[in-house]
């Protein structure tokens, strides 16, 4: 149950940043700490300002419908992190970052730039909200995994050797997960035995490892324009120059590709093939050969990333191309994992490629990390083993199905046009004719998170594009800032 403002005549002496926040009673986080995060993300935006009074105990708590209790503990805690204080006798103010020593630093919290960041948008994405208010959210809804699956697994191997939970795991994973990952590779028709395939703590550590093995500063990687937001940082931070290449509906440009591959020689290209991520698109058979054989032409090395490779039906009506499928891992390296369909904070990934190379990665990853966590990797060896995974991705499927329809026609409603669109996965990459980053930028200031377009290409540039989780049920609120947003700018064009 999510607790409002009573009336809006309580409301009048809030602070605007206030006014229209809230608590619920479902949320994973406790009462205390939501409050705490709500006004800390206020002062972190620059919403609630220097020197601002804060509501009166009994008034917050009133909005709020808390126990007064319940404020007050949450004020200590502001103050105890720095970002109130309490005057005898004149209640509590947001502090004055220079004057809060050892106080979290304002630098690093989730303040929105002029020109949004990858890091401020995985910033918000940690600070816990609701996801309905989040629909440039990455995830499935919580309710639609399988907790017990997760649950059952972690319960089974509790209950065999303890000893085993004590130790590492392995340098290149968990043996029978590895094996039960080459029987899972076949039904894609990629041949690979065990020692050719690497654990890792989901696909960000793989394309992490990757990239350290076979580039050095100054390198050129390809990523798809748009693409995965987060690569870019990773790849900036390791000195690489990442360029983009233009995607389209059936994969990228050809003639830009074989262009900026004459020009920049690069090292890699890291592209989805299935349910590319943000526009839900999937390579045709003719690009595929297209950028095989560029790729051939010019020694670089296809990183094929398959995260999202069980949303896809693969059907014939549907047909799914994998470069690997086609390369058999001579110059194509495949990634997936198990975050999107099972569980986030499992973090069970794994990297297959040639043997020669899978050593190496073995042995890089343990220079970095010595091992992954075999707990998680024996709880996805049960799930997958029992056959119990194949009946939840159908499950999975069979929702996005049912939801991906009437979020279109809601999203055509508020005023956000559409590509066509292709009838599997999780986000729909619209056109909201407007700057998404402006739109961002106040959406969270409304407690809403989205997902511009500039985010999801290397040149960061300003773009009328959102990626949107159809999967997300969204508030009402979310849909009417939407409509409300999208006239205000289509009113304000000359």
């Amino acid at each position: 149950m999510t607790h409002t403002l009573p009336t809006p005549a309580a409301a009048t002496s809030l602070p605007a940043a206030l006014a229209n926040s809230l608590v619920a009673r479902h949320a994973g986080s406790s009462l205390v700490e939501q409050i705490v995060q709500l006004v800390a993300a206020r002062i972190d935006d620059k919403l609630l300002r220097t020197g601002a009074r804060m509501p009166s105990i009994r008034q917050f708590a009133d909005t709020q419908g808390v126990s007064r209790f319940t404020i007050v503990e949450s004020y200590d805690r502001l103050v105890a992190r720095g970002y109130l204080e309490s005057r005898r006798g004149s209640g509590f103010f947001v502090r004055a970052p220079a004057s809060a020593p050892g106080a979290p630093s304002r630098t690093a919290a989730s303040a929105a730039p002029q020109q949004l960041d990858v890091a401020w948008l995985v910033r918000n994405m940690f600070r816990q909200l609701p996801p309905e208010n989040m629909p440039g959210g990455g995830l499935l809804p919580h309710d639609w995994l399988d907790a017990s699956l997760v649950a059952s697994g972690l319960r089974a191997i509790s209950r065999q050797q303890q000893s085993l939970l004590l130790h590492y795991g392995t340098p290149k994973g968990y043996l029978p997960l590895r094996q039960q990952l080459q029987l899972k590779l076949a039904e894609h028709d990629i041949g690979a035995s065990p020692e050719q395939i690497v654990t890792t703590s989901g696909v960000t550590q793989a394309l992490d490892l990757v990239a350290r093995e076979l580039t050095q500063p100054g390198d050129t990687v390809f990523v798809d324009d748009p693409s995965w937001f987060l690569m870019f940082g990773s790849f900036a931070a390791l000195g690489l120059k990442v360029v983009g290449i233009a995607r389209h509906a059936d994969g990228p440009d050809i003639a830009q590709l074989a262009a900026l591959a004459a020009l920049h020689k690069p090292k890699l290209f890291v592209i989805n093939s299935v349910l590319h991520n943000p526009t839900s698109t999937s390579l045709s058979a003719a690009k595929a050969f297209q950028v095989l054989r560029i790729a051939e032409e010019h020694a670089f090395t296809l990183v094929e990333d398959d995260i999202y490779c069980d949303m896809h039906p693969g059907t014939a009506v549907q047909p799914a191309t994998r470069l690997a499928t086609l390369d058999q891992l001579q110059r194509v390296i495949y990634l997936s994992g198990f975050s999107k369909t099972l569980s986030a904070n499992l973090r069970v990934g794994f990297i297959a490629c040639s043997g020669e190379l899978a050593t190496r990665l073995s042995d890089r990853k343990m220079l970095t990390a010595l091992t992954t966590s075999e707990i998680g990797e024996r709880v996805v060896y049960k799930i997958l083993s029992e056959g119990r995974y194949r009946k939840h991705a159908e499950r999975l499927r069979a929702k996005l199905d049912q939801a991906r329809a009437p979020a279109l026609r809601q999203l055509e409603q508020v005023g956000l046009k559409l590509d066509p669109v292709t009838p599997a996965g999780m986000f729909v990459w619209a056109d909201a004719g407007c700057n998404t980053n402006v739109l961002t930028e106040r959406g969270m200031a409304q407690g809403y998170l989205f997902a511009p377009g500039s985010l999801f290409s290397p040149s960061q540039l300003p773009s009328t594009r959102l990626r949107m989780n159809l999967a997300t049920g969204l508030d009402a609120g979310v849909w009417r800032f939407l409509e409300r947003e999208l006239a205000s700018s289509q009113a304000a064009r000359p």
